[in-house]
């Protein structure tokens, strides 16, 4: 009897004891996903996105953290208004933490090519700094990216204990990076609907307009 009255006791502990929080950080590299987007023909729907991968990896909390670079004023003949907005719709409407600066522009000087412009917008450093700063926040690490430069990072944070799977798609991921994490995951080959619109080249939207 008292046997038995120990062992109910020790299932009502169990049933009663808080379950560990399982907080998941999601660092979206926007050019990656780009490549993705273009290769699907349709725009992510980021909250859609946000909705999936919390319910796929059982988060008690998600953060999601996007990075991405945009060209200067006055070097598009498009306004960019409709780019900063959406970078509003991010931060106000789901939550995300934006990480954005402008394109860097370099001239390149060549005597056989002539004078060129060209732009940078690499956001490694800040991906690595908000991964490692935020370290002890979370249990499991998702990136978005295919850049082989993260792989250090990564084995760097599966040896502090975290979980890390990558998300790409088949012609933006190193072989280094997609068998450096704990799971790849191809996002041209999720089940999921994670999609929205279809994605419109300008050329087609400005005919559209006329």
């Amino acid at each position: 009897m008292e046997k038995q009255n120990k062992i109910k006791i020790a299932l009502v502990d169990a049933q009663n004891k808080p379950t560990k929080p399982n907080v998941v950080y999601v660092f979206i590299d926007a050019s990656n996903l780009w490549q993705a987007q273009k290769s699907k023909g349709k725009m992510f729907d980021y909250e859609k996105l946000k909705i999936f991968l919390k319910a796929k990896f059982n988060a008690s909390k998600i953060q999601i953290f996007y990075y991405t670079a945009y060209p200067a004023e006055g070097t598009r003949d498009y306004n960019l208004d409709g780019k900063h907005k959406f970078f509003t719709y991010l931060k106000k409407g789901l939550g995300f933490i934006v990480r954005k600066k402008e394109l860097k522009r370099i001239e390149i000087h060549s005597d056989e090519l002539g004078d060129s412009i060209q732009e940078k917008g690499n956001m490694d450093v800040e991906m690595t700094i908000d991964a490692i700063h935020n370290m002890k926040k979370y249990e499991v690490a998702l990136f978005f990216t295919g850049d082989s430069d993260f792989l250090a990072l990564i084995t760097y944070l599966k040896n502090g204990g975290k979980k890390v799977y990558i998300f790409s798609s088949k012609n933006n991921i190193s072989q280094e990076l997609r068998t450096g994490g704990d799971g790849y995951f191809d996002v041209l080959n999720l089940q999921d609907d994670i999609w929205g619109r279809e994605l419109k080249h300008r050329g087609v939207l400005s005919k559209t307009k006329k």
